[in-house]
């Protein structure tokens, strides 16, 4: 590959106009006029009555976890394979995590074992819409409805999907978007909750908001604040923050159509190269989707016994970049999760938390270890000529495969 990557993030001429206004009013935080702006385009743009900003992409989880009824001791199921603060934000809260598996191809939550996992103490889920992939939000929805269990959607992958046209983010109870650097829709760091329940809403506003709430939502969303009579937080967003996201948000349509387009072609191009590297399933039932990376299997059987990170190497070589997965959040040495000094788990009874030391679920053991691979939404904004050479470089390695194998072997020696 010769071409560079496509520039990120994004930023034009409207946010520097507004972000000097802001630095000039004074006026930099507390409900300012941007946030208010942003909140009410972003609502619009997902499909909910509601949307609260927020500091960062964290929070947003403890919040809605909070404001769905989960308390100390509840268990919260959440994906093995995932960011580990979807965890963290349950586990901060008071809550038991429950680790359920995957899709080994798509790398979402699988609903089966979802489902094998609910307890009585069970009381949410959070369905990861992870990397290209949405999970099966109709499975989801009808287990937890028939167990009476509340979801929050982890959207901080999938700003833009649409399930049946619904948006990633409305379909559950509330949904949970982080802004952080590499997201598709950036403010550096931020995050945001949405909503169709004025319950959630205010709670949410509430626990942001160091506990005021708007006195008639109903006439304002905004203003007119009283005390809530709730414990809340500081998780407040800037007007800097506000004025990045609705700057991007002007953006993310076009930026989405783009990497739609590159993913058909990497897609069509794959099919063709016939080697060890395909592009996940896509349901049928996404009507859009957005993409934080692109999801791709690799197969070492039709590799000829050449591993993935063998074969990661050499397209490395070549100029192009792609990505492994998160760990198994149960073994990241992030989380330390037995660690006495910091984490959570080693006061808690071991006889109510899952065994995460011996825990080995294996769908999700085998993708982080052998079989998933990601593009990330960077390299997606290339244009053609940009995804034909990364193609190139793909069909390159796939048709010298005992050179690339010798080559990771010689780099290990």
């Amino acid at each position: 590959m010769t071409l560079g990557d496509p520039a990120w993030p994004v930023s034009g001429a409207r946010e520097i106009r507004w972000m000097t206004e802001v630095v000039q009013s004074g006026r930099w935080s507390w409900l300012g006029k941007h946030e208010r702006a942003f909140c009410e385009a972003f609502s619009e743009f997902i499909g909910t009555r509601y949307a609260v900003a927020l500091s960062n992409g964290t929070v947003t989880m403890q919040c809605a976890l909070q404001a769905l009824g989960v308390k100390p001791g509840d268990e919260v199921i959440v994906p093995a394979l995932t960011w580990v603060a979807t965890a963290q934000a349950a586990m901060d809260i008071g809550a038991n995590v429950v680790f359920a598996d995957i899709d080994q191809e798509t790398l979402v939550l699988d609903p089966a074992s979802f489902e094998t996992m609910i307890t009585p103490r069970t009381k949410a889920v959070i369905p990861v819409h992870l990397y290209g992939c949405m999970c099966d939000m109709d499975a989801i929805m009808r287990i937890a409805r028939k167990h009476k269990i509340k979801v929050l959607e982890d959207v901080a992958h999938q700003h833009g999907s649409r399930w049946r046209n619904k948006g990633a983010g409305a379909i559950g109870d509330a949904g949970s978007f982080s802004f952080q650097q590499s997201k598709v829709l950036t403010s550096g760091e931020g995050g945001a909750v949405t909503t169709n329940r004025l319950d959630v809403y205010m709670t949410v506003f509430a626990l942001k908001q160091v506990g005021w709430a708007p006195g008639n939502p109903k006439q304002n969303l905004f203003d007119n604040l009283v005390r809530a009579d709730r414990y809340g937080h500081n998780y407040r967003m800037t007007e800097m923050q506000a004025v990045l996201l609705r700057g991007g948000l002007t953006r993310l349509p076009s930026q989405t159509a783009r990497r739609e387009r590159s993913a058909q072609q990497i897609r069509e191009g794959l099919q063709k190269i016939g080697g060890p590297l395909r592009a996940a399933r896509r349901d049928r039932r996404i009507t859009r989707q957005a993409y934080y990376a692109m999801t791709l299997c690799y197969d070492e059987n039709a590799a000829g016994g050449v591993g993935r990170d063998a074969f990661l190497h050499a397209l490395s070589a070549e100029g192009c970049r792609m990505d492994l997965t998160y760990g198994a959040v149960y073994r990241n040495p992030l989380l330390n999760l037995y660690d006495d000094t910091t984490s959570p788990i080693p006061y808690r009874d071991p006889e109510t938390i899952q065994d995460y030391r011996n825990l080995a679920l294996p769908n999700t053991e085998k993708s982080v270890a052998e079989t998933a691979v990601t593009l990330g939404q960077v390299a997606m904004l290339g244009n053609k000529t940009y995804i034909g050479q990364l193609l190139a470089a793909i069909r390159k390695v796939s048709d010298h495969l005992p050179e690339a194998q010798q080559a990771w072997e010689s780099r290990k020696a």
